[in-house]
């Protein structure tokens, strides 16, 4: 599929929202699955506003439930690619309005990179990997700050708010993920530089390392992670409050915005 394909969704579907928020407000949201991304497309719609989604494959049965019972738009877009997020922006401002919360949201890891220690690491997946989460972020936050500087400022004085999602490998490098630390690394850098430019401009800069497996609510109820299996006692971050700090960011007042959170579980061990 080429990657600056669109799909349209259908008509955003009228929901409860909280009065702080603009039926006007455009969310985008950089990666689409049945975690993180998921849950944050049905709070932002239900709060009021305008979502879309973006992934490399829009066609996921979980992104066709959102359009169907959320009103959320989805668009084909490989994030690694210039031009690709340049059009990606272009087609959302187009269709919905320009966005005042960007949420990037990929992890960037190639399967093969798992586990593997220095040595045995392939350079080609190293590679790859930052080109997906840290390079994908770059080219995300570029795009967001061009758009957003041209908003006019809320009654918060805020233009606009730009999350990263980021990982425990943003904190300290684990053996045998050294590309995913390099990746980590590189976007905390990244989100801490557009932090310190962009925050005196009125845009809120966050970057949210998550110390956890993400275990999401599975057809029977549960909530599981499909490598460290199902959530017992909350041991694992739950994607909708995950969401729901996600959303907080983006209404904090300017006199206290916070720069960077991190999540875990109360049982995670750090």
């Amino acid at each position: 599929m080429p990657a600056t394909k669109r799909i349209r969704g259908s008509n955003m579907t009228q929901s409860k929202r909280d009065t702080k928020t603009s039926v006007q407000d455009v969310a985008l949201i950089v990666g689409g699955g049945p975690g993180i991304s998921s849950s944050c497309a049905r709070l932002f719609a239900e709060n009021g506003m305008r979502v879309a989604v973006a992934a490399r494959n829009p066609e996921k049965a979980v992104l066709e439930t959102l359009e169907k019972t959320h009103g959320v738009r989805r668009y084909a877009c490989d994030a690694s690619e210039p031009a690709a997020v340049a059009q990606l922006f272009g087609n959302v401002v187009q269709d919905i309005g320009t966005p005042r919360l960007v949420v990037h949201n990929i992890d960037g890891r190639v399967p093969g990179i798992f586990r593997k220690n220095v040595i045995e690491a392939d350079p080609v997946m190293a590679l790859e990997t930052l080109r997906n989460s840290a390079f994908s972020a770059f080219l995300v936050g570029q795009q967001a700050a061009r758009v957003m500087l041209g908003n006019e400022p809320d009654a918060n004085g805020a233009k606009g708010t730009i999350i990263f999602t980021n990982a425990s490998a943003a904190l300290k490098g684990f053996p045998s993920s050294g590309a995913f630390a390099m990746a980590c690394h590189a976007k905390s850098g990244l989100a801490q530089s557009m932090a310190r430019e962009l925050m005196p401009q009125g845009i809120h800069i966050a970057n949210v390392p998550i110390d956890a497996a993400i275990g999401w609510t599975q057809e029977d109820g549960t909530r599981a992670h499909r490598l460290a299996g199902t959530t017992v006692d909350d041991n694992m971050a739950d994607p909708d409050h995950i969401a729901e700090t996600y959303l907080q960011l983006h209404r904090q007042h300017r006199s206290t915005w916070a720069f960077e959170v991190v999540l875990r579980p109360w049982a995670e061990k750090w």
